[in-house]
């Protein structure tokens, strides 16, 4: 087995690729509890990152790939193995160059062929494993074999939200009373979307007395839901806009519950121990076998069929049949209501 002294995690796509890469971290801690563990990513998940006690150190790819010396910075690093998770040419080729000993990749990219040196031969795109049993299947160059069953993962799981230096207006509006449910209607493209008018009879079903509604996204968000999402009620309250990412996972970890499509908000309320509800559709490879949130307190609605009809259409029939009684009777059974 192979003792490394550093290793780089290079995972530099969206929130929710980078949250259900953590538990390789953890995995790796495991095994090595001394090597050091740094992760590669975008500035903008930097934040979810640093919630995670396994990850060392944290480096920026869209701040770093610029820089003239970028080669000999990553020298600097005296990293023995890089693994990446998340396939990137120009990465590949300064892991390369930087003479990284052990640089773990798919051979599913030609580049790959040529920069690095310890290649495993799996597709991603037709498996039945969880998004987050295929990144540990990347460990084995490593001599680490296992495969963990979903709890198993759950149960190796160490993150928590940083304290922020100061709470924002949003904080003072949760209902320490009420059932405090955080819905999160816009993916931004990466997953197919309940629609607005769902989460519309959804507002409407739950009752007031119980529920303390907040309807979460970014400022661009926003203007899609503007005009079309009941903020109306008086438990209904938009907070879209107004937290950066430290403070918005601040916000779910001091909330009860998150509901979205298969989004970043997801998958960190999951692994923040919160009930994340999470609206999918059952088309292949979006669909909850792969991508579903890990956590204690998750719950999956999708229907049950196996669809090919919306595969090429963004407004997805399957999903948007979910039921939003459906989802009421769920949350109001965990609500004690």
């Amino acid at each position: 087995m192979i003792v490394p002294k550093h290793i780089i995690i290079s995972r530099t796509d969206s929130i929710g690729d980078v949250v259900l890469t953590l538990p390789v971290a953890a995995v790796l801690k495991n095994y090595f509890p001394q090597t050091k563990i740094t992760f590669l990513a975008q500035k903008y998940t930097e934040p979810v990152i640093r919630c995670s006690s396994d990850i060392d150190d944290v480096l920026c790819w869209d701040e770093l790939k610029n820089k003239n010396d970028v080669v000999t910075l990553f020298k600097e690093l005296n990293a023995d193995v890089i693994i990446h998770v998340f396939p990137n040419k120009e990465i590949a080729a300064i892991a390369k160059k930087a003479k990284i000993k052990y640089r773990i990749a798919t051979a599913r990219r030609w580049y790959n062929l040529i920069y690095c040196n310890k290649l495993l031969n799996y597709t991603r795109k037709n498996s039945d494993l969880h998004e987050a049993q295929l990144n540990i299947k990347m460990l084995k160059p490593l001599g680490i074999e296992l495969l963990p069953t979903i709890d198993e993962l759950i149960n190796c799981i160490h993150i928590k939200s940083k304290e922020i230096l100061s709470y924002p207006e949003a904080f003072k509006l949760i209902d320490n009373n009420k059932f405090n449910l955080i819905l999160h209607p816009c993916s931004k493209g990466s997953a197919r979307e309940w629609g607005f008018d769902n989460f519309n009879r959804l507002i409407e079903i739950l009752p007031e007395e119980k529920f303390n509604i907040f309807i979460s996204g970014t400022t661009d968000d926003k203007k899609k839901f503007s005009g079309k999402i009941n903020t109306q009620k008086s438990n209904v309250h938009d907070i879209s806009g107004q937290l950066n990412l430290n403070e918005f996972i601040s916000f779910i970890d001091h909330c009860d519950g998150l509901l979205a499509a298969s989004t970043g908000p997801l998958h960190i309320a999951a692994m923040l121990g919160k009930h994340a509800l999470g609206i999918y559709a059952p088309i292949r490879p979006i669909h909850p076998g792969r991508w579903a949130p890990i956590g204690k307190k998750t719950k999956v609605f999708v229907l049950n069929k196996d669809c090919n009809d919306c595969r090429k259409l963004q407004n997805c029939a399957c999903i948007k049949a979910i039921e939003a009684n459906e989802v009421a009777c769920y949350l109001k059974a965990i609500a004690n209501c």
